[in-house]
């Protein structure tokens, strides 16, 4: 019986410390997701971009030596 109380005791010690954490939680505004969202959205495109031209010049060069 007494290891089921133990148990018990820790999982509502677990539970009490995450309650305690989430309540510590800052969410963001709409505005700020939106604006972050848009920032990591642009900035991937932007990199598959780049090293699209990246990957195109160095086959480029390699097709080039290789003739």
């Amino acid at each position: 019986m007494g290891e089921t109380s133990k148990k018990d005791k820790v999982q509502r010690s677990w539970s009490d410390g995450l309650k305690a954490e989430f309540r510590k939680i800052i969410w963001p505004s709409r505005d700020d997701l939106v604006k972050q969202t848009s920032a990591v959205v642009v900035v991937s495109v932007i990199l598959g971009v780049l090293i699209s031209i990246v990957d195109a010049a160095v086959q480029y060069g390699i097709n080039f030596f290789i003739k």
